[in-house]
């Protein structure tokens, strides 16, 4: 699962070596929305810990 905001980030690499400045900015924004939110779903989660 938290490969998908890195493919994002790739995807957006290659977009900016071809040239296509608006569509790498918009996988740079679509790869940070979703490290952010995974980031709060592992954030939130709560650790059952039964000493």
């Amino acid at each position: 699962m938290m490969v998908l905001p890195f493919i994002g980030f790739a995807g957006s690499a290659a977009a900016i070596l071809a040239g296509r400045r608006g569509i790498a900015i918009g996988l740079w924004l679509a790869g940070l929305i979703g490290t952010l939110a995974l980031f709060a779903a592992h954030a939130t989660s709560t650790l059952d810990l039964a000493f």
